[in-house]
């Protein structure tokens, strides 16, 4: 099934630009030319994947479709023509996953929305163990993971949590910055991995205007988007060599420079790392800058796979039959014994992420109330 876009501008010329263009990169795309179109579109039912909605339009402002976006569990990108770091700000803070100041290259803006399209992560997928009432887990392994979080969550001391994919690294992230005291600003995560390595310096600090050809305004990066908050490094030992040395002098004098600028920004920005390699291994293979390995490794918190906390596994598996069947309009099951020993026994490789799936697609398949192997 092929991504359907809403494209909400004002501008017909330049909405059927962006659609015919979404229509060659094998996208759905339908518009809209103010917040009402918009809204009754949406409120049809009809199935959306992505908005990418200009900030300033005739009947309103472009960030009340925030919410809405939120309820669907779907990203947002926002356009504008105002493209000040108090704007970026407010819209990633209230859950826009980026934005683009206009005139864009359209080259730039497909690129945006493939990321936004793979990497978006909505709130009920990570629901799971995102606050401290639904953080699940019972064994002595995850107690101390939480009381080392619960720890640190007040310091500005920067945190590396390490564990295999799947464990809920970010989620712990989340859940630090959100009883800390920089909970009411930016949480700005960002994946090292996924960003191709000629994008990364410009994503993490930024460009000025002319830095570069397509550069024809000033964007802020991460670090600059997550002032006062918390910036959420993934994947940190997949950062190139060169990208670790600025980071390094970030961490150590909380300060930065913009691609193409001349003059260093400060920034109060607390840094959570995460990674699924041994770092000091990577250290050890030249890798990974020894300099910057002890930078971040000042509070470790290693998350354990899930195989290791067996009496993690039913009550785990038990929350997540409660939200996924009432998501699905499928209340009312439940486990048989023979299940939950399974679901106990299995190694799970993919940890969380991996239960997760299999109980999802368990509650599909399942065309009475009890679940069986």
């Amino acid at each position: 099934m092929k991504d359907n876009i809403l494209i909400v501008e004002d501008k017909e010329s330049l909405a059927l630009m962006i659609k015919k263009v979404l229509h060659k990169q094998g996208y759905e795309a339908k518009t809209a030319s103010n917040l009402k179109e918009a809204k009754d579109l949406l409120s049809k039912g009809v199935s959306i994947s992505l908005i990418l909605t200009d900030l300033k339009l005739p009947d309103g402002d472009g960030l009340t479709l925030l919410s809405i976006c939120e309820d669907r569990n779907i990203p947002i990108i926002i356009m504008t023509a105002y493209g000040s770091i108090n704007t970026a700000v407010k819209a990633v803070k209230e859950g826009a996953f980026d934005f683009i100041t206009k005139p864009f290259d359209i080259d730039n803006l497909v690129e945006i929305i493939k990321k936004a399209l793979s990497d978006f992560k909505p709130v009920k997928e990570d629901k799971s163990l995102k606050y401290n009432d639904e953080l699940i887990g019972v064994s002595s392994l995850w107690k101390e993971v939480m009381d080392k979080a619960n720890k640190v969550a007040n310091q500005k001391t920067t945190v590396l949590l390490f564990g295999e994919s799947g464990v809920g690294k970010e989620l712990i992230a989340r859940y630090i910055h959100k009883i800390s005291q920089r909970a009411p600003f930016p949480f700005i995560p960002v994946n090292c991995s996924a960003i191709p390595k000629e994008l990364v310096e410009n994503e993490i600090f930024g460009h000025e205007k002319g830095a570069f050809t397509g550069a024809v305004e000033f964007k802020p990066g991460r670090f600059e988007l997550s002032d006062k908050g918390t910036i959420f490094l993934d994947e940190i030992g997949d950062m190139e060599q060169g990208l670790q040395s600025k980071l390094l002098r970030i961490l150590q004098d909380a300060e930065f420079m913009r691609v193409g600028g001349t003059k260093s920004i400060k920034i109060d920005t607390r840094v959570i790392a995460a990674t699924n390699k041994d770092l000091s291994l990577e250290v050890e293979k030249g890798n990974f800058r020894r300099d910057l390995y002890y930078r971040i490794n000042v509070f470790p918190i290693a998350i354990p796979p899930l195989r290791e906390r067996i009496e993690d596994i039913e009550p785990i598996a038990l929350y997540f039959l409660k939200t996924i069947s009432r998501e699905l309009n499928k209340e009312g099951l439940y486990y048989s014994n023979d299940t939950l020993l399974l679901l106990k026994s299995n190694q799970w490789f993919g940890n969380v992420r991996e239960l997760r799936n299999a109980i999802e697609r368990a509650i599909i398949l399942c065309e009475d109330k009890e679940i069986r192997p």
